[in-house]
């Protein structure tokens, strides 16, 4: 599987101050990347550069095989879509006025409103006012908008940032519906359980340097520390190895049918992050 993305050795400053710093990574065509920091760690910045509204110092960043400069051809930049807390919507026009502007900005037909809408959850929605939307309708309807002309590589900054948990999982599926299509994601975010729902790799970024990535899975294994809690129907829990001194302690209490439930204690990826940087996700 061909690389949409090459990033090699950027380093990116501001006034003198690191923002990035020898930045390295590729990302397939097909796949939900997700960098995952906390806020100030340059995920944002790494973002303007991916979609050529920054340069850097240093380095170099290819996307769909050629230099990023060349997504400033609006050609090549109706190829992606891009998501971000600067995404703003007209709030006193309607939500199909809102996306009518765009149809004519990426010459789409009309009839591709109704379809989008449809696959953002806001059939029969058309007609509001978007500012009488909630803030989690507001966010499909700012999807909406960057899935319009159905964009080949969708990059997404802290989509579900501040959304009540029925929201979140709105957009979740709808991602997740997108990357099984073909769509490829780079994702922003400091929410480990987001990136363990929906990315297929993620990076560690502290500082403005990756310290780790990899699978969330097999990130999890690596750093598990092979333990398994037990927990018994009276209530009382076990910790035991992952061994056969602990395979006797779980066949014992299937055997005495004293046995509730038995979980492996992996890390979460917001453990790992902390283990590797010394930061909490926040």
């Amino acid at each position: 599987m061909s690389n949409i993305i090459d990033v090699s050795n950027v380093d990116k400053e501001f006034s003198g101050e690191r923002a990035l710093d020898d930045l390295s990574f590729s990302i397939q065509s097909g796949e939900t990347f997700g960098f995952l920091g906390p806020s100030g760690s340059g995920k944002t910045t790494t973002l303007m550069l991916l979609t050529a509204q920054e340069g850097y110092q240093a380095g170099d960043i290819q996307v769909f095989g050629a230099s990023v400069e060349k997504l400033k051809d609006p050609k090549q930049m109706k190829r992606v879509g891009v998501l971000t807390d600067n995404t703003g919507l007209y709030e006193r026009l309607t939500v199909e006025a809102n996306l009518r502007l765009y149809c004519k900005l990426y010459d789409v037909n009309y009839q591709r409103i109704a379809e989008v809408l449809n696959e953002v959850g806001l059939s029969g929605e058309e007609s509001k006012l978007v500012s009488k939307l909630s803030k989690g309708m507001k966010q499909r309807v700012k999807l909406a908008r960057t899935i319009l002309h159905k964009p080949e590589l969708l990059f997404l900054d802290e989509p579900t940032s501040a959304l009540d948990p029925v929201s979140t999982e709105r957009i979740h599926s709808i991602l997740r519906r997108l990357n099984e299509e073909g769509t490829t994601i780079f994702l922003t975010t400091h929410d480990m359980y987001e990136a363990e729902r929906i990315c297929d790799r993620v990076a560690f970024l502290n500082k403005g340097h990756i310290q780790l990535q990899g699978p969330p899975r097999d990130l999890r294994v690596s750093h598990s520390n092979s333990s398994i809690t037990i927990l018994l129907k009276d209530g009382r829990e076990h910790l035991v190895g992952n061994d056969s001194e602990g395979a006797e302690h779980i066949k014992k209490a299937i055997a005495n049918q004293e046995l509730a439930s038995v979980h492996s204690n992996e890390p979460t990826l917001g453990d790992i992050f902390a283990l590797v940087t010394g930061k909490e996700l926040v």
